[in-house]
C-alpha cells in the first residue's frame, strides 16, 4: 500500500517546514514501510512509502515526529496523510505544478525525477514507488504538452527576481553574489544572465563550484574576498541546505561601504538570520514574503489540467491493481524454475561450471519471458481489462490463490 506523509505551504508553517527540512534530512522509513522517497523543496516536504497493507498512519506519523524532533500533535495538525488510490492522484498534480506555490510552476518536475533518482542510489524504492514517480513525471510533461500551463507557469525563482527588479535598479550594472551550487543557484544564474546580468559572483558554503560561464566563484579565506562581496553586491541571492549568511558577519562586511543591499533567501531552512532584516540599508526577501507575492492558483488552474491529472492517476491505479496477478503469474514461472534447476543439480555427472552456467541462462530466460506478459498486464489493467487478465491467467495456469479477492471474469465490462 502507497502512504503519502505531506507537509507544504498550503498545510503546514514554513517554520515546520523548515525544521521538517532539516530534521528529516537523513530520515531513515518507518519501521513498517518497505521502501521510502523523500520529496523536499522550498515550500514542502513529503515522505512516499510503501508499506504493508493495514498499517496504522498514526503511528507513521509517530515516528516521523520523533525522527524530526517535532511535537507529535504539531505534526498532524500540519501534515496530510494520504492513503491508496489519491497517492498517485496527489503525486501526479505536484510534479504537474498544479499544487505549487506559483500554479504551473517549472521546477518542480526535475526536483520529482531527481528525489526517486537518490532514493535508488541509496537503495531504498521499491517497484510500486518506481512507477509511481516515473508515472508522476510522464504525466508531468503530458500536462504540460496538452494544457499548455507551462506557458504561464513561473518559477519561484522567477518570481523572486521580479520583486527584486524595482529594487536594484538596471540590471546590466547590479552587483550580484549568489550564496549556493545547487539547482535553484544553477537556475538563478541562468535567470540572471537572461535579464541582462553580464556577470556575478557565487560562494558554496560547501566549498564546490558553480558550474555557470557568467559566474566568478569567491573564496571564503584570509584574503577576505567574501566579505568584500557582501559589503559591495546590490543584490544577495541564498539558495543552500543551511544557514550561511549572519546578521553579524553582513554588518562587518557592510560597515564601511553601507551599500543599499537587498538579500532574497530562498532556502529551506532559511539560509539568512532573521536579524539581517533589522540592518539598516538591508531588505530581505524569505519564502514567507514572496509567497504572498504568488498568483492565486484557484484563478489560473486549468480545468483540462486536473482532468489530466485525475485521468492518469486513474490509470494508474488500474494498472496496479494487476501486482497480484502478475505476481501470481511470476511466481508460477520462479516454481517452474526452481523445479528445473533442482532436478539439473540432481543429475549425475554435471560439473559445478555446467551448472552455475546452466542457471545463469535460465533465470536470463525466466526474466525475458515474463517481461512480455508483465507489460502488457499493466496495459489492460489500465484500460479496464483487469478480469481478462484474471480470466487468462487462470485458463492457462489454473486457479491461483492470491488471485482470490481480484474481481472475477463476471467483472468484465
Amino acid at each position: 500500500m502507497l502512504v503519502c506523509l505531506g507537509a507544504s505551504h498550503r498545510t503546514a508553517t514554513f517554520d515546520l517546514l523548515e525544521r521538517l527540512a532539516s530534521g528529516l534530512a537523513d530520515v531513515v522509513a518507518p519501521a513498517a514501510a518497505r521502501g521510502r522517497v523523500a520529496l523536499a523543496t522550498c515550500n514542502r516536504y513529503e515522505l512516499y512509502l510503501d508499506v504493508e497493507e493495514g498499517t496504522d498512519p498514526s503511528e507513521l506519523l509517530g515516528d516521523l515526529a520523533a525522527a524530526a524532533d517535532v511535537d507529535a500533535e504539531e505534526l498532524a495538525g500540519g501534515m496530510r496523510v494520504i492513503e491508496g488510490s489519491r497517492v498517485s492522484a496527489h503525486l501526479f498534480a505536484v510534479a504537474s505544478g498544479l499544487d505549487s506555490m506559483i500554479f504551473g510552476e517549472r521546477e518542480i518536475t526535475g526536483q520529482v525525477r531527481r528525489a526517486l533518482a537518490d532514493a535508488q542510489r541509496a537503495g531504498v524504492t521499491t517497484p510500486a514507488l518506481e512507477r509511481l514517480f516515473q508515472g508522476a513525471t510522464a504525466t508531468s510533461r503530458e500536462v504540460r504538452a496538452i494544457s499548455g500551463i507551462s506557458q504561464g507557469g513561473q518559477s519561484i525563482v522567477q518570481l523572486a527576481l521580479d520583486l527584486a527588479e524595482t529594487r536594484v535598479g538596471p540590471w546590466r550594472t547590479a552587483r550580484v553574489l549568489v550564496i549556493g551550487t545547487g539547482s535553484h543557484a544553477r537556475a538563478l544564474c541562468g535567470a540572471l544572465q537572461e535579464r541582462g546580468v553580464p556577470a556575478m559572483a557565487a560562494w558554496s558554503p560547501s566549498g564546490r563550484t558553480l558550474p555557470h560561464p557568467a559566474v566568478r566563484m569567491v573564496a571564503d579565506d584570509a584574503s577576505h574576498a567574501l566579505d568584500a562581496e557582501l559589503g559591495q553586491a546590490d543584490l544577495i541571492i541564498t539558495s543552500t541546505t543551511s544557514q550561511s549568511l549572519t546578521a553579524a558577519r553582513l554588518a562587518a562586511a557592510r560597515e564601511r561601504t553601507q551599500q543599499p543591499t537587498l538579500v532574497v533567501d530562498l532556502g529551506m531552512p532559511a539560509n539568512v538570520e532573521p536579524a539581517v532584516a533589522e540592518l539598516g540599508g538591508v531588505e530581505l526577501l524569505d519564502l514567507p514574503t514572496i509567497g504572498l507575492h504568488a498568483p492565486v492558483p484557484e484563478l489560473q488552474a486549468s480545468a483540462q489540467a486536473h482532468d489530466l491529472v485525475e485521468s492518469a492517476a486513474g490509470a494508474f491505479d488500474a494498472s496496479a491493481a494487476a501486482g497480484p496477478v502478475i505476481a501470481a503469474y511470476r511466481d508460477h514461472v520462479k516454481r517452474l524454475l526452481e523445479q528445473e534447476l533442482g532436478r539439473m543439480q540432481a543429475r549425475p555427472g554435471t560439473s559445478a561450471e555446467t551448472a552455475e552456467a546452466t542457471e545463469r541462462a535460465l533465470r536470463h530466460f525466466a526474466g525475458v519471458l515474463v517481461h512480455g506478459p508483465t507489460t502488457r498486464a499493466h496495459t489492460l489493467a489500465a484500460e479496464g481489462r483487469l478480469a481478462e487478465v484474471i480470466a487468462a491467467v487462470e485458463t492457462l495456469y489454473g486457479p491461483q490463490p492470491a488471485l482470490d479477492q481480484q474481481p472475477s471474469r463476471a467483472a468484465t465490462g
